[in-house]
């Protein structure tokens, strides 16, 4: 007779095959009437999560979807060794209501370094998943990191974050645009509805009141290829633009009119609170919300410094727009305003902090953690023009020739230049030295600024590692001073769905694939790019190397995909960051 196997166990079996993104999830007990034995019945559809890892403590976060909203909850919740909970080393009790959205957050105490721990939050018998993290150490040889940004929900599926589940990391550094603000009918929403990824009925619209982030966030956190990294990893933050609303600044959004979404402080505050609700980051005052810089050491091998470059002290991004005569950049206007000594992005109290931060540094490795680019991407102007006529869509076969055809002779002029050709002319070396700033929203808009940090890393003798989202392509360059020094080298993120270059451009892919050629031959910091792929970065610290790792999807838009094995790109550095080793795909 064969044995009968009970319905828990049955499932529980079933929950094995998920691999390894799966966690345990303990099973609601009812009684006979099928209600809790509560006075009101909860769900957990959010999962859980942690971050903002220390030696000692971590954030621990969930929330509840309750039947009563008018109520207040108290919840216990529970950290142990062992994902069975038979050796748990610290509870306790939370309570949650509409005020704090029904989420949970427990900065738990007194925990030891370098320490695995399962936690869960239950309601009577209810219980969440089985969240797994860890704490820092106070010594180690090696420190693990996923980097990824730009998750936009209707653009794609997320399994740039079902990959990084799978990965051994001590954290994952998310570098902003978690959520995006836009409605229904905004960016990268055309495929929204073919993939079953709309925004609910009553969030369709674009964001600005604090019940319209939070609902934002309760979506993207429905997704299980989320609710899965963060199940597995504790996550270390920093926020961008979209968090609040596009090309943000300290006073102001290119997103944001007044007329239409009121004061831009209330709509910031209303973002922040939403923010610091649902994600599995250490409290602020409300008079401290947006210094949320920060500092991670993972023992003496890597500092990991969290820096703002868009709320607290950004001032408005310059326009090209703003120095036209007629058909022709005023460039002497252009050129006074972007080396203004005044501009500032980051701003005195903040750079104060990174200098201290990096004078009491004992790490091998110093890393900063931040949004937008930090490389000087600088390129020929002929470049910007054939970029702007390809964005207005106003592309014909014609133009993709002559496009190709001038690109080529951009590079053959270029490398002439790099090996001091005596018969180059005036008229050619106009053509690539004549160059401008690629993205005025990124540290290229704030020139003296970066000159400032860039002299930070000189005056304490720090080699920086520098980490970038934000513009949805995978970048790495080598960072100099303007007289040439350099100080560091930064590693740019693809994003997670966010459509990259290849929707701006609308180009075939051999010639998005060109300029990325044609972007590495002319802009001189740059080393390899990716513009047209989703993923995201890993990077392996030791004491003597650092390996980072740029991983692409094959597709985020359909049920099947892979890792492109074919578009791998790893780099392997000294602890001088000089380059060792460069793999560019597949063996």
């Amino acid at each position: 007779m064969k044995n009968k196997i009970s319905r828990r166990a049955l499932i529980k079996n079933s929950l094995a095959g998920f691999g390894a993104i799966s966690l345990p999830v303990s099973i609601t007990a009812c009684n006979g009437d099928g209600q809790t034995s509560n006075e009101h019945k909860v769900e957990f559809l959010h999962g859980v999560a942690s971050g903002d890892p220390l030696q000692d403590r971590i954030i621990l976060w969930s929330r509840i979807t309750p039947t009563d909203v008018t109520a207040t909850y108290e919840l216990d919740w529970e950290i142990a060794l062992d994902e069975n909970f038979s050796n748990i080393v610290q509870m306790g009790r939370i309570k949650t209501s509409a005020a704090k959205d029904f989420c949970l957050k427990v900065d738990v105490l007194n925990l030891s370094a370098d320490t695995r721990y399962y936690y869960r939050f239950k309601y009577g018998q209810i219980h969440s998943p089985i969240g797994r993290t860890k704490t820092l150490a106070t010594k180690t040889n090696a420190v693990n990191f996923a980097v990824c940004s730009c998750s936009n929900y209707p653009a794609g599926y997320f399994y740039v974050y079902r990959e990084v589940a799978k990965q051994d990391v001590d954290a994952v550094l998310h570098l902003g645009d978690y959520i995006y603000e836009y409605g229904k009918d905004g960016y990268a929403t055309e495929q929204a509805e073919k993939l079953g990824r709309t925004l609910d009925v009553d969030n369709q619209n674009e964001i600005y009141r604090l019940e319209d982030y939070r609902k934002r966030y309760a979506k993207y956190r429905t997704d299980p290829d989320l609710q899965a990294v963060h199940q597995r990893h504790p996550f270390i933050l920093i926020w961008d633009d979209h968090e609040l609303t596009n090309d943000a600044w300290r006073a102001g959004a290119q997103n944001h009119q007044p007329d239409l979404e009121g004061d831009f402080v209330v709509r910031r505050t209303a973002a922040l609170t939403a923010y610091f609700e649902w994600m599995p980051i250490r409290e602020k005052s409300k008079n401290d919300i947006l210094h949320i810089y920060r500092q991670f050491n993972f023992g003496d091998l890597v500092q990991l410094n969290m820096l703002d470059t868009r709320m607290l002290a950004r001032d408005e991004q310059l326009a090209f727009a703003s120095f036209m005569d007629g058909e022709n950049l005023n460039v002497e206007q252009f050129r006074a305003a972007l080396l203004n000594e005044q501009r500032q992005l980051i701003g005195i109290d903040q750079l104060n902090w990174l200098a201290n931060s990096l004078q009491s540094s004992r790490a091998i490795w110093n890393v900063l953690g931040q949004q937008v680019l930090m490389a000087k991407m600088l390129v020929p102007a002929e470049v910007l023009q054939i970029l702007n006529v390809a964005k207005s869509g106003m592309v014909d076969d014609n133009f993709l020739i002559e496009a190709q055809k001038r690109l080529m002779e951009l590079v053959a002029i270029k490398l002439r230049y790099k090996n001091s050709d005596p018969s180059l002319t005036d008229a050619e070396l106009l053509r690539i030295l004549t160059v401008i700033p690629y993205n005025l929203d990124a540290w290229d808009g704030y020139y003296a600024e970066r000159e400032r940090v860039y002299a930070l890393y000189e005056q304490y003798q720090k080699k920086v590692v520098v980490l970038a989202g934000d513009t949805h392509n995978a970048w790495e360059s080598a960072l100099h001073q303007q007289n040439g020094e350099k100080v560091g080298i930064e590693l740019a993120t693809s994003s997670v769905s966010s459509p990259g270059m290849e929707k701006y451009l609308n180009l075939p892919e051999n010639l998005m694939q060109q300029f990325e050629q044609v972007f590495i031959q002319l802009i001189d910091e740059l080393s390899f790019c990716n513009l047209n792929q989703r993923g995201y970065l890993k990077l392996s610290f030791d004491s003597t190397q650092l390996s980072a790792d740029w991983l692409f999807l094959t597709d985020i838009h359909s049920q099947e995909y892979q890792v492109d094995q074919l578009r791998l790109h790893s780099t392997t550095y000294d602890t001088n960051l000089n380059i060792i080793k460069v793999m560019q795909q597949a063996s």
